[in-house]
């Protein structure tokens, strides 16, 4: 069969892999000839692993791009309102990072957070912002939409948390403007599908730092300008640029981390159905109590899974049921009632949560 090399965005359910991937410090992702499936697909966002090698297939398989959930959720007036708005924003997001990227020091800061404001009244609540971000198109300059995606993750993470106004925007702020410095890297870099080189990928990391410097004379608080430069830091020293750990990372770009890592893992949606919220907190829980802080990370888990109490599943066997608990022990595996019987997933290893119905 003919191998292609794909962008991360592009793969699909059922895709064939046709080269190991490896992570960028050389642990092995997923083997050659694996199926792809959701789990995989997130675990290659988990890792940003950028591109890969599959195997052609037809693209027309329909079954790959069922998106039931997702399709009904854009057709609802919420979801209208909200992509309108989104949309207009996103048009001025570029303009905004353009000029300071030109070193214009005058940034409307009342102005971005009254629009972001006029996006997130379109929510119910936050995890149902979050289900409207699933349900945005794909854009070809990521950055920019990453970027508000961040921006409105930390809004809501901000409330979980019970953080003050002042401070809700400046994490709001902060998560807008943290990836500005990939601006300043080569697109082929950004884009590229495929391992990076090891000299690529040491480029790819400078944009912690050029971020910081295009921000750092401007008018903003400084942990908006720490968020850039520390957002890749990891608790367990594992992070960049300076190889911080846990209490020398500073709150709020721990907080920008988790925003980041949970946008990357759902972004890029147009190839995919949507991605169970179930396997974006089981990926955090297999690797991120180490990496992130676990108070912090343990709020985000708690309110996106326990947002799905009561909610109808399927599960990876077929069949049909309710959450009615959840493990706290195990967040992404609660004990499902289908009919008469109670499967507790944090028992059955074998049978997970395949999509939310």
């Amino acid at each position: 069969m003919e191998a292609i090399r794909i962008r991360t965005h592009q793969a699909i359910s059922g895709m064939i892999v046709a080269a190991d991937i490896y992570s960028y410090d050389d642990q092995l992702i997923i083997k050659k000839g694996s199926k792809l499936d959701d789990r995989m697909i997130t675990k290659l966002r988990f890792f940003n692993v950028h591109g890969l090698f599959v195997y052609k297939n037809d693209p027309s398989d329909e079954d790959q791009r069922e998106e039931t959930y997702i399709a009904a959720l854009r057709n609802t007036p919420e979801f209208k309102n909200f992509n309108l708005k989104y949309n207009e924003f996103i048009e001025k997001v570029k303009d905004i990072f353009d000029k300071m990227l030109t070193g214009d020091s005058k940034v409307d800061i009342e102005g971005i957070l009254t629009d972001i404001g006029l996006i997130l009244k379109e929510g119910r609540n936050g995890v149902h912002i979050l289900e409207m971000l699933h349900g945005i198109r794909d854009y070809d300059d990521l950055t920019y939409v990453h970027s508000l995606n961040v921006s409105l993750i930390c809004n809501i993470f901000a409330g979980w948390l019970k953080m003050s106004n002042e401070e809700t925007k400046i994490i709001t702020l902060a998560g807008l403007f943290h990836d500005i410095g990939k601006l300043l890297i080569p697109q082929e870099i950004l884009t590229k599908a495929g391992k990076l080189t090891a000299k690529e990928y040491e480029e790819a990391k400078l944009h912690t730092i050029k971020g910081y410097h295009v921000l750092k004379d401007l008018n903003l608080d400084v942990r908006i300008k720490h968020s850039a430069l520390l957002h890749h830091e990891r608790c367990d020293g594992s992070g960049y640029p300076n190889g911080l750990t846990g209490e020398e990372i500073e709150n709020y770009s721990k907080i920008v981390a988790i925003a980041d890592v949970y946008d990357a893992m759902t972004c890029n949606r147009r190839y995919r159905k949507a991605i169970c919220p179930f396997d974006v907190v089981e990926r955090f829980e297999h690797d991120g109590f180490l990496k992130f802080d676990s108070g912090y990370l343990m709020v985000f888990l708690e309110k996106i899974i326990h947002s799905y109490l009561h909610n109808s599943v399927r599960l990876s066997d077929g069949r049909e049921g309710e959450v009615i608990m959840i493990n706290k022990r195990a967040l992404s595996r609660p004990v499902i009632r289908c009919g008469d019987i109670h499967i507790d997933l944090s028992k059955e290893k074998d049978l997970t949560i395949d999509s939310i119905l």
